[in-house]
Parts: C-alpha cells; sequence; structure tokens
C-alpha cells in the first residue's frame, strides 16, 4: 500500500507486502478528519525496502538505505541507513543439562 501523498525517488525497489503509509489524519475544531496534508513517507533515491515493512508517518528515508523485511519504522533516517530486525534468541539459559531440555520439550 502507498499512501496518496508518499514520494518515491528514483531506483527505488519495493517489494511484496509493504506499506508506505500515514500514522493518523488531523482533525479539525469539528471533529472531522482532515484529509490531503502531506502524512505519507518520503522514500529518497536508491533505497530498497523488502517485503513486509511498514513505514508510517511523514518523515524521509535518505538516499541509498536499506530497509529489511518486516521492519516498522516511525521515524527518519540519515543517506545510506541499514535498519533490520533484532534477531531472536531462545532463553535456555536456565536449563543447565540437555536432559532437562528434552523433558521441557516434551512436556509442552
Amino acid at each position: 500500500m502507498i499512501g496518496k501523498t508518499a514520494i518515491i525517488g528514483q531506483r527505488v525497489r519495493v517489494y511484496q507486502a509493504v506499506t508506505l503509509g500515514a500514522k493518523s489524519f488531523p482533525s479539525s475544531s469539528d471533529g472531522s478528519l482532515v484529509k490531503g496534508n502531506a502524512r505519507h513517507p518520503i522514500v529518497e533515491d536508491d533505497v530498497v525496502i523488502y517485503a513486509g515493512a511498514t513505514i508510517l508517518g511523514r518523515m524521509t528515508i535518505g538516499r541509498g538505505s536499506v530497509i529489511g523485511g518486516n521492519v516498522w519504522l516511525t521515524h527518519s533516517l540519515p543517506p545510506g541507513s541499514n535498519v533490520s530486525q533484532g534477531k531472536v534468541r531462545e532463553a535456555l539459559s536456565s536449563l543447565h543439562r540437555s536432559d532437562q531440555v528434552f523433558d521441557t520439550l516434551n512436556a509442552v
């Protein structure tokens, strides 16, 4: 999904299931939504955005940046940035012996 006010530079690669969206709509004094204001990201030249990334709000992704898959981003990035998901690590430090690990896994 690419929001109406998004700006995309040259030689930008956007893979499947990427969202370039808005965080919210501003409201007028009577409570109605004000549409048409710039509220979607600016993606500069030579950026790569991998599958499943979500980029929300009016901010700038600097030239030559790489946004990894499934990243959730709500702030600007300087040129040449590289953003990826943190690594998931299983916490088995409380289990000291391999038979305890086996018994724990079988109990599930």
